[in-house]
């Protein structure tokens, strides 16, 4: 998988997607107030890679690297620790490890696209195991440093948890735990916004977030059938 321009492969959809986002992100900012201009950079960042993440493409990786890092400081400030955590020592290091597997897994010459792969039975048992786990574990480290929104943060380290494995494993099925785990978020910062509304753009953030993971459910399907309908070709007597 080649670096390359990712703005040059998106489409007309794409295009609008990314700027309806942007702009939604930016109006909840000045709706707000002023006081959250990392909470803003981060929706910003993390709205762009998503795009990039739904093409399949390498480049929503390494900034999702970035949105963790900012997403992590943004928690932080609003003791959501478990968000923190999660982002920092989870999100941020799948997202590197993601890279990795998608570089070394391209499909096709012309631009970047990771060649989407199968969940087997094993490798499905092994990862419901895993996030069974996590979510234990996270459970009582949260409950011991006094997370706000217990349960709430909990469900977002589980879904986050699984819709990165899933990312890792160039699985479409990514995208629906992505999704699961952004009405979770929308939930927490709506009640961070009750108390300062400069947090509206996290909201707006996790609400565009909603709308791009289902778009890159749908294309990752297509690409799939797509993927798998070209190598049947090249396979064919």
């Amino acid at each position: 998988m080649k670096i390359h321009n990712p703005f040059r492969h998106l489409t007309k959809f794409e295009w609008s997607l990314w700027g309806v986002s942007l702009a939604v992100v930016t109006v909840s900012f000045f709706v707000g107030g002023s006081g959250g201009l990392l909470s803003l950079c981060a929706s910003l960042l993390g709205v762009t890679a998503l795009i990039f993440v739904a093409k399949g493409d390498v480049t929503g990786q390494f900034l999702s690297v970035l949105f963790a890092v900012l997403y992590a400081i943004v928690s932080w400030e609003q003791r959501y620790y478990g968000e923190m955590i999660t982002y920092l020592c989870m999100s941020a290091p799948a997202a590197v490890f993601s890279i990795v597997s998608w570089l070394r897994h391209p499909y096709g010459k012309d631009h970047s696209e990771v060649r989407i792969a199968r969940m087997t039975v094993g490798k499905t048992f092994l990862l419901f195991g895993a996030t069974a786990l996590v979510t234990l574990v996270f459970y009582w480290i949260l409950k011991w440093l006094g997370n706000a929104e217990l349960i709430v943060s909990t469900l977002s380290v589980t879904t986050s948890f699984l819709a990165a494995s899933l990312l890792f494993l160039r699985s479409p099925y990514y995208a629906l735990a992505y999704t699961a785990n952004d009405v979770v978020l929308i939930v927490l910062w709506v009640v961070a916004s009750f108390q300062d509304l400069s947090y509206l753009s996290m909201v707006a953030c996790f609400l565009m977030f909603l709308f791009n993971d289902l778009y890159g459910f749908f294309n990752w399907l297509r690409m799939r059938k797509k993927q798998n309908k070209e190598e049947q070709v090249c396979t064919a007597p």
